[in-house]
């Protein structure tokens, strides 16, 4: 039975919906409201404000800090300044996916890891005979997500945070109402957004002061229905949907390599130190890679006319789908959508697919499998490139 994050107190009586769903043994709100379509809207013209405690977090400390980063990640940790933050997966010896998460150098020898699923003993398996401490900070570090256009602005009316100097994907330390917090230029939304990681005992405290400021950046709790839809928008993959990890896959086909989840460009196969999955993962970029995770464009009117020839007006869910549908190249199955949105903000039907090679090619025209009334019709869907959603304040100098 989940329990209740350090928020919780404050996140159970705002859900006037009773909506919940556990996130890795954590009450999460799925949407505050019957409806999460002020949540949307919050994150895209306001802000939204979300618990994402439930992560889980990992210090590691000492002299061979940077060495153990760099064992276990695709990506070159010496190349890491103080302060700035990495989005990296991480592999098995056969170079499929374990995970993927964010890495904060916070310090010369100090790092923080975050990761949807728990990850302590792989680390600590790694860490042998290095210098490094590696703690599980989980239950000792909560955070939250203040994710939209006025983010920035909120965070600079409640902390003494340099909110100038946080530039995309960087780190800076503060307070808030005298809590020490920890801000990241991060997020999961594909929009201007931050991350602040403060101490979980004094987690309330930060949550009233961004609350009460808030009212003048229009400020809402935002739940997982609507970050779901912000996150398909920005093309971004979720585990256990999109892809599963290599420890939890039942057969080959769940298990993808960072080249199949589109993430090749997070790979660098000549820094100095080896890592976990290497050699399988030169194999593979000098062999190609047979299917690749993409984005797909469904032709509306063609969704239009299968409701239309059956008597319906068009119609589609409100929430993000996570159900696998099949997607087709001249009637002969090519692949799979895993997370199929309406797109408020373009007012498009997008979705995120794993195709076969050659059909992965940007503008392939592939047909998608849609359902009405119990009767399978498919629709032109387009390879296009993500995020379907690019906004430049994502990366811009915030107004402030």
């Amino acid at each position: 039975m989940p329990i209740g994050s350090a928020f919780h107190a404050r996140t159970l009586p705002l859900a006037g919906s009773l909506s919940f769903r556990d996130w890795a043994g954590y009450y999460a709100v799925s949407a505050f409201e019957a409806h999460h379509e002020h949540e949307y809207n919050a994150i895209r013209n306001g802000c939204g404000l979300i618990d994402i405690s439930p992560l889980f977090k990992y210090h590691l400390h000492g002299p061979d800090a940077q060495a153990l980063v760099d064992r276990v990640i695709t990506r070159d940790a010496s190349k890491m300044a103080v302060g700035q933050v990495y989005y990296t997966p991480w592999c098995d010896d056969d170079g499929k996916v374990i995970d993927d998460g964010t890495v904060a150098r916070l310090g010369a020898d100090r790092f923080r890891m975050t990761a949807a699923d728990p990850n302590l003993r792989w680390l600590l398996e790694h860490a042998r005979g290095l210098n490094v401490a590696v703690e599980d900070v989980t239950e000792q570090v909560a955070a939250l997500a203040l994710q939209g256009p006025s983010s920035a602005r909120l965070l600079a009316a409640v902390s003494d945070v340099p909110m100038r100097d946080v530039k995309y994907f960087r780190a800076a330390a503060g307070t808030i109402a005298g809590v020490p917090v920890e801000v990241t230029r991060t997020g999961y939304t594909g929009d201007l957004g931050y991350e602040v990681w403060m101490p979980w005992d004094q987690a309330l405290t930060v949550w009233d002061a961004l609350v009460d400021a808030g009212r003048a950046h229009v400020l809402r709790p935002t739940g997982m229905l609507a970050l779901d839809v912000a996150r398909v928008e920005a093309g971004l993959l979720l585990t256990d949907v999109d892809f599963h990890s290599s420890r939890k896959a039942s057969i080959e086909s769940q298990m993808y390599s960072p080249y199949e989840l589109g993430l090749g460009r997070l790979v660098n196969l000549e820094k100095a130190s080896p890592f976990a999955g290497r050699a399988a993962l030169v194999r593979e970029r000098a062999a190609g890679h047979r299917r690749e995770i993409v984005g797909l464009e469904v032709r509306w009117p063609e969704v239009e006319a299968i409701y239309q020839k059956v008597g319906l007006p068009p119609a589609v869910p409100a929430a993000a789908s996570r159900v696998a549908v099949p997607v087709y190249r001249d009637k002969t199955q090519v692949g799979k959508a895993t997370s199929t949105a309406w797109s408020p903000t373009l007012k498009k039907l997008i979705a995120l697919a794993t195709i076969d090679r050659p059909h992965f090619a940007p503008a392939s025209e592939l047909q998608m499998e849609i359902t009405v009334e119990a009767t399978r019709y498919t629709a032109t869907a387009t390879v296009v490139p993500t995020p379907f959603l690019k906004l430049d304040r994502r990366t811009a100098s915030p107004q402030l």
